[in-house]
């Protein structure tokens, strides 16, 4: 997901302000932001975002220390600080607190509302079915190569009471064709296309990070499809891989957000 400056860190998805998810325009939207760091090894805008989120979690803690009144906070950028504190206050499990930060930075900067894909996770946590959509929907408009916000705004349909589940598949946006082996399965997954089985296959053939994506990707399948144990089963090794317990990557904490507002530490 290849944002501007603030794209990236909108889902490096690498905590500190890193590049935004992955695809090829939000690759380019993260080198823009001092934020975007990306938390997937791919060359696409996902891959910055992954990276993004693996620096930003760390930055964005940091960074949130250093937003208390100092010399040098003062030079900091404004945008940055609600960028990185909303990111750092989601990875501790305030995603309320997150989205009042979210809200605060397109309020003083309009133009960046379609790349705030942070917001949308943070407001599907929130259970703003809608509204996370509307924010995934928005982001795949100006980036029409990123997998991942296009599943995302699935997720939000399929919980949505208005859509569920049958409704949502239908609805799923297209994107353009992945770099990333494990996504593009996670997607046919989505689509119907793909199963379970496949994924995971790709996933294990990659390294930890995909094995990471691949448990992921199942578990928030099971979960919309309302396979609530095997979704726990499925975020839970995806938290405590290797990856999931030391990347700092921004989704690596959403695994544990997943797991701490469902109950299933």
């Amino acid at each position: 997901m290849a944002h501007p400056a603030f794209a990236s860190a909108s889902r490096p998805r690498a905590f500190a302000l890193a590049p935004p998810r992955a695809s090829s325009s939000s690759s380019s939207s993260s080198s823009s932001s001092s934020s975007s760091s990306s938390r997937a090894p791919a060359p696409s805008a996902s891959s910055t975002r992954r990276a993004a989120l693996a620096f930003g979690v760390s930055a964005a803690l940091a960074s949130r220390a250093a937003s208390r009144p100092s010399s040098s906070s003062a030079a900091m950028d404004p945008l940055q600080t609600l960028t990185r504190r909303g990111m750092a206050k989601f990875a501790q499990n305030d995603v309320e607190g997150s989205i009042a930060d979210f809200d605060q930075l397109i309020a003083a900067a309009p133009n960046r509302a379609p790349y705030m894909w942070q917001r949308g996770l943070s407001l599907y946590y929130a259970e703003r079915w809608s509204d996370g959509s509307e924010q995934f929907r928005r982001d795949v408009a100006v980036n029409p190569n990123d997998t991942e916000e296009a599943i995302w705004a699935f997720l939000c349909e399929s919980r949505d009471p208005a859509i569920g589940f049958e409704a949502a598949r239908r609805r799923l946006l297209r994107v353009g064709r992945d770099p990333r082996a494990y996504m593009r399965e996670a997607y046919a997954l989505f689509d119907g296309s793909g199963s379970e089985e496949r994924l995971l296959a790709t996933a294990e053939n990659g390294g930890a990070a995909e094995e990471f994506y691949g448990w992921l990707y199942v578990g928030l399948y099971r979960e919309a499809s309302g396979d609530a144990e095997g979704a726990r089963d499925a975020m839970r090794a995806a938290a405590r891989s290797a990856y999931g317990k030391r990347s700092g990557d921004y989704m690596a904490a959403l695994a544990d957000v997943h797991l701490k507002r469902r109950g299933w530490e």
